[in-house]
């Protein structure tokens, strides 16, 4: 209260009170108190100062802002984010509407082919196997699809950012920044642009997702490749290799542990959202979940709490198994 007593001090003797206070404002009596004012925040300046904004102006002047924007180009962006939606329903109507036997042998065959492991093989099909007498595979499979679509956008843009990190300093200390704030920012705030941009539906459940596991692929990208050893880059250099030989041919192949270190961690990421997801009315287990919070249902609850959690160990033992290979391959 001092410094704020001190700064209305300072306003007046310099003849800056004109200035601070509008004609309007100057028969106010702007007190520099205010209850449970523990910091001097931007609304106790303005008090000193009315010609400052109040943090509530701030708040609106945004907020206008967005929804004049939203006005003028949702439209357009939606027409933008159309074959997304498209593709995003098309795996999902392919998923569910295919065998669960077909499924079945698909999701096996990727599993093995990863890891090579028959006894993980066997755990991975038990795990579907449950999933399904309990009658949640329908939803089961629209998560998949979900999750599937999330990570393919993840890594199809997030690997070509991360090769573009570890080629450059500038840019590394651009991105990194952005992808503090969006693996910080809480998980709910990405569900208000979207919101209001794209109302409920697929489209803002996915780009919350992608937003928030986009950043383990890029930054273990980023990593990977520049841990690759000077020593073998001179070597490829010495024999006439170009940029993206190099690239593609030693760089990439002795990165990849890395790399899928960072897809792991986005589809984890990607599944701690579904629930979240579930908010903008996208189906699957998650909305499950939530009805079950909402109306207090603990079986249902439980039940696809659970097989969101066996989907989750699915893909984090195969992907640390695929890891383990890559690993074995590049030491070869």
């Amino acid at each position: 209260m001092a410094i704020l007593a001190t700064l209305k001090d300072t306003i007046t003797s310099l003849g800056l009170s004109g200035v601070c206070t509008p004609e309007k404002a100057q028969g106010k009596n702007f007190s520099l108190f205010k209850e449970n004012a523990n910091f001097p925040s931007l609304d106790a300046l303005q008090d000193a100062c009315p010609a400052l904004p109040r943090v509530r102006d701030i708040q609106k002047w945004i907020d206008g802002g967005f929804k004049e924007f939203t006005r003028e180009w949702g439209s357009a962006i939606e027409g933008v984010f159309s074959p997304f939606l498209k593709f995003l329903v098309w795996t999902e109507q392919i998923m569910v509407a295919a065998p669960w036997w077909l499924m079945m042998v698909v999701l096996l065959g990727i599993s093995y082919g990863l890891t090579r492991r028959v006894g993980l093989t066997i755990g991975v099909a038990a795990a579907l196997y449950a999933i399904g007498f309990f009658g949640m595979w329908d939803d089961a499979m629209r998560t998949l699809s979900f999750i599937f679509v999330c990570t393919l956008i993840c890594v199809t843009v997030g690997i070509p950012i991360g090769v573009w990190m570890s080629r450059s300093d500038r840019v590394r200390s651009t991105v990194t920044p952005i992808l503090d704030v969006l693996q910080t920012m809480p998980s709910f705030v990405y569900l208000i642009p979207v919101i209001m941009l794209f109302g409920i539906g697929k489209v803002p459940g996915a780009i919350a997702v992608i937003a928030y596991a986009i950043s383990p692929v890029i930054r273990l990208t980023d990593l990977g490749i520049r841990l690759v050893d000077r020593e073998v880059l001179e070597a490829a250099d010495a024999y006439g290799a170009t940029p993206m030989q190099k690239l593609m041919g030693v760089q990439i192949p002795l990165a990849l542990p890395n790399i899928m270190a960072g897809v792991n961690q986005t589809i984890m990421m990607a599944l701690a959202m579904v629930v979240i997801a579930s908010m903008v009315a996208v189906r699957g287990l998650g909305i499950n979940v939530l009805e079950a919070v909402t109306n207090q249902y603990l079986a249902m609850g439980l039940f696809n709490g659970l097989a969101v959690v066996a989907f989750a160990i699915i893909f984090d033992r195969v992907t640390k198994h695929a890891i383990t290979a890559s690993q074995a391959h590049v030491r070869e």
